[in-house]
């Protein structure tokens, strides 16, 4: 759980900032959008091979 707490004389705009900086920090944000819908474990392990960089996908075929 993220929380901040608002100094007496913060301006509740910096205390925000602050909430969203330790909010993508936590992960919170990733975890949402990898929630929004559902992906086939095939299509995971799709989407897990197209993030290979290019140099590991050349080595793996040789």
């Amino acid at each position: 759980m993220v929380s901040v707490k608002v100094k007496n004389d913060e301006p509740f705009e910096r205390a925000l900032r602050r909430f969203k900086k330790k909010w993508e920090k936590a992960g919170i944000l990733k975890d949402v959008k990898s929630r929004t819908f559902y992906l086939k474990p095939s299509e995971q392990k799709k989407l897990a091979k197209a993030k290979v960089p290019l140099w590991k996908k050349k080595k793996m075929s040789h």
